[in-house]
C-alpha cells in the first residue's frame, strides 16, 4: 500500500509539472493576435525496440519505428535509432547513440520527406515494489531538423536540444507471468534552441495499455496513447490519438555461471 501511494504521488507530481509547463507556455501566446487552436489527429505507431546485452556492463540498443497518420492511411515518420548501453548495476543504465528520422510532408501534394538527425544521451533507472515495476528515464537529444521550402530541399537545418522525462509503471494483475499486465506511462518533453521561440514545451505523451510476454526475450505492449504537441507558432496544438503497439526484444548473451 505504501508503495502504491508513493507511485501515485510521483505520478501526480509529473502530471502537475506537465500542466504547469503547458500553462506557462500558453499564457504568452494570448498576447498575440492569434488565438489558441487545437487540431485532433489520429495515428498508429508500431516499433521494435531491442536491447542486446553482451556482458556485465556492455550492450547495444537498436530501434525501428513506423508512425502513420489518419490511422493507417498516410505516412508520418520512419525512425531508426541505435546506441551503446552501459550497466552501472542491474537497476541503473547509461546510454549514448544516434538516430535518423524521415518525416513525411504535411502540406498537400508535397512529396519530399524531411530528414532529422539526432545524437542522444540517457539515464534509465528501474525499480520494483511488490507487483509494480517502475522505470524512470531522462533522455537528452540534440536534433538537426531539415528545412524544406516549396517542396524543395534547402540544405538548412533547425537545431533544438530536447529533454525528455519518462515515468512508466508495469502492474502485475495475474499470478501467472504469461498473462498480460497493465502498462501506464507519461513522458514530458521540453526543448531549447535559437529558433525555439514559442514552443519550449514540445509535447506530452500519456499511455495506457497492456503488456503481453511472448517469450523470455520478447514481449509487446498495446494500447492508447494521448499526445499533446505544441507547434512552432505557439498558438497551434495537435491533440494526437494514437493506437500504439511496441515490441521489445531483450536477449541476454552473457555466459551463464555454472
Amino acid at each position: 500500500m505504501n508503495a502504491f501511494k508513493s507511485i501515485k504521488t510521483c505520478y501526480k507530481g509529473l502530471l502537475s509539472l506537465s500542466v504547469t509547463l503547458l500553462f506557462i507556455n500558453i499564457l504568452p501566446n494570448h498576447s498575440l493576435a492569434q488565438s489558441k487552436t487545437v487540431n485532433d489527429v489520429s495515428q498508429s505507431w508500431t516499433s521494435l525496440n531491442s536491447i542486446i546485452r553482451f556482458n556485465k556492463h556492455w550492450g547495444i540498443i537498436a530501434d525501428a519505428h513506423i508512425r502513420r497518420t489518419n490511422f493507417l492511411a498516410d505516412p508520418n515518420f520512419y525512425f531508426l535509432r541505435t546506441g551503446v548501453q552501459y550497466w552501472v548495476n542491474e537497476h541503473l543504465m547509461l546510454t549514448a547513440g544516434i538516430g535518423k528520422m524521415w518525416v513525411a510532408p504535411t502540406t498537400p501534394n508535397w512529396e519530399h520527406f524531411a530528414e532529422e538527425n539526432r545524437i542522444y544521451q540517457q539515464v534509465l533507472l528501474t525499480n520494483k515494489m511488490g507487483k509494480i515495476g517502475m522505470v524512470q528515464r531522462i533522455r537528452n537529444e540534440q536534433r538537426w531538423i531539415e528545412k524544406i521550402t516549396n517542396d524543395q530541399f534547402t540544405g538548412d537545418y533547425k537545431f533544438s536540444n530536447r529533454i525528455r522525462y519518462l515515468l512508466a509503471f508495469n502492474i502485475l494483475i495475474f499470478k501467472n507471468p504469461r498473462y498480460p499486465s497493465l502498462s501506464l506511462s507519461d513522458e514530458l518533453m521540453v526543448q531549447f534552441g535559437k529558433e525555439i521561440i514559442y514552443n519550449t514545451f514540445d509535447q506530452n505523451r500519456l499511455f495506457l495499455g497492456v503488456r503481453q510476454p511472448i517469450s523470455k526475450t520478447l514481449n509487446f505492449d498495446f494500447g492508447y496513447m494521448l499526445g499533446y504537441q505544441q507547434k512552432a507558432t505557439g498558438y497551434q496544438y495537435d491533440r494526437i490519438h494514437t493506437l500504439r503497439c511496441f515490441f521489445y526484444y531483450t536477449p541476454d548473451l552473457r555466459k551463464k555461471k555454472i
